[in-house]
């Protein structure tokens, strides 16, 4: 067994993203404790902005006439489809930032599409489990319900396209202990937290015992 772990915060020292990851890796370690965990933080490390751009101009351009730029683009690419492909279980951690994917995170999304062969399942059938985190609410019935650009496309890109067997683990209101304002929202806060502890425990386990 191996697991690929990816994290996408820019706060890395504080994440709430992290925090449920760490769980869920921490149940998955406890089965599998001798089993290599591939690591990659797009927060701390963030890909080359452009890459994704000569990587898509490289596969449409003739393997003789790539420029360097190209070639350096597209074996990043493929590596990174490697790496996730050479994993048999996948957790990710992927905040919520601006009502939408950072871009750092759609940089390595939009790299492994072009390092796969182009409609490419390359999740197929691997235990995924996604947390992600929002600042706010945006529950149905919220004034900000349909905000959340984000999520839908995390579940579109990975059960869909990459065909994963995927579970989310969603957790909001994490600004609540420190945002003026919200000081209302703090007791269902917890309650979001606590419950998103015992889900992300829950996922660890049962991706593990596969």
């Amino acid at each position: 067994m191996s697991l690929f772990r990816l994290d996408a915060s820019i706060l890395p020292g504080t994440s709430a993203s992290a925090e449920l990851a760490d769980l869920v890796e921490s149940e998955w370690t406890a089965v599998h404790p001798d089993a290599p965990v591939a690591r990659r933080h797009l927060g701390t490390h963030p890909l080359p902005a452009d890459a994704w751009a000569h990587a898509h101009t490289g596969n449409l351009t003739p393997e003789p006439d790539r420029t360097p730029v190209q070639r350096n683009a597209l074996t990043l690419a493929r590596e990174l489809t490697a790496e996730l492909e050479a994993a048999e279980a996948v957790v990710l951690a992927v905040p919520l930032y601006n009502f939408g994917v950072s871009q750092h995170f759609k940089t390595w999304v939009d790299l492994i599409i072009a390092g796969a062969p182009l409609g490419s399942p390359v999740l197929k059938g691997k235990p995924v489990v996604l947390t992600t985190v929002r600042g706010g609410g945006y529950a149905p019935g919220t004034p900000r319900e349909g905000w959340d650009h984000s999520t839908p496309y995390l579940k579109r890109i990975l059960a869909d396209v990459w065909q994963a067997d995927l579970v989310v683990i969603e957790r909001e209101l994490t600004l609540a202990t420190t945002s003026p304002g919200m000081e209302h929202l703090q007791d269902l806060a917890a309650d979001l937290h606590a419950q998103t502890v015992a889900a992300a425990r829950a996922a660890g386990r049962e991706v593990a015992a596969r």
